[in-house]
């Protein structure tokens, strides 16, 4: 069974929603994150995804405050990426009440530590691989590097970590469906579990999702096509039954 999991997006302590990743293609969907994570939760989801997306640029966490008023809020488990270069910056997130704290640059600039970190955190700690046209992105998707990101998920997988999300950047925000091949491909390659994000925006979505049959593939991340009102958590997990 596929996880649907709403996003909240935080920019400017707002709840945003970014085309492809691009800071300057921005639309502001409330000014109340905490709020719209109570929605969610009211509407069936299981687990929410935070972004800090100011930290993700920034370089560090920026919206702490704002992420312990969710985490009081609801009571459902929240994961929460964005700008975690160090391990304070993880206990700062998991000490505001994340249950999951995700990894992205820092699992590509410094996969040395990598192991340590999950020695550390366990199953706390999750990897997020942000990738365009199959090529590993860093620092708020501004930089395209030349490592391909299957071989990343296999490293990480190496590693321990026990949850890979998968972005494909290109899709992300389209609402044109996410990038099935790419996340068979992942799915193939690691034993870990793997969350699929990007372009998930309709029930045709998740069922292609599903009819990987890839039993590691436990969840979907949707974003956009919820705030526009495309879709309803409710459909999307109609699916699944």
């Amino acid at each position: 069974m596929i996880k649907i999991i709403p996003a909240i997006d935080l920019k400017d302590g707002r709840c945003v929603r970014l085309r492809q990743g691009k800071a300057d293609d921005t639309k502001v969907y409330g000014d109340d994150p905490v709020e719209q994570a109570k929605l969610w939760e009211d509407q069936g989801a299981e687990l929410i995804h935070v972004v800090d997306l100011d930290g993700a640029f920034q370089g560090k966490p920026v919206h702490l405050d704002v992420i312990h008023k969710i985490t009081s809020a609801v009571s459902i488990p929240i994961e929460v990426g964005g700008g975690l270069r160090t391990d304070e910056d993880i206990e700062a997130v998991l000490n505001a009440g994340a249950q999951m704290a995700i990894l992205g640059t820092r699992a590509f600039s410094d996969p040395d530590s990598l192991e340590n970190v999950i020695d550390t955190f366990g199953e706390h700690i999750e990897v997020g691989i942000d990738a365009r046209d199959g090529l590993v992105q860093v620092n708020g998707w501004v930089e395209t590097t030349t490592v391909k990101a299957v071989e990343l998920a296999k490293l990480v997988d190496s590693l321990g970590v026990s949850t890979i999300i998968y972005t494909d950047t290109a899709t992300d925000g389209m609402m044109n469906g996410t990038n099935i091949q790419a996340m068979k491909d992942i799915c193939e390659s690691v034993g870990c579990n793997v969350i699929a994000s990007g372009g998930v925006s309709t029930v045709a979505d998740i069922i292609g999702l599903k009819n990987l049959n890839k039993e590691n593939l436990v969840g979907a991340i949707v974003g956009k096509a919820l705030y526009e009102g495309v879709v309803t958590i409710e459909q999307l997990i109609q699916v699944q039954k």
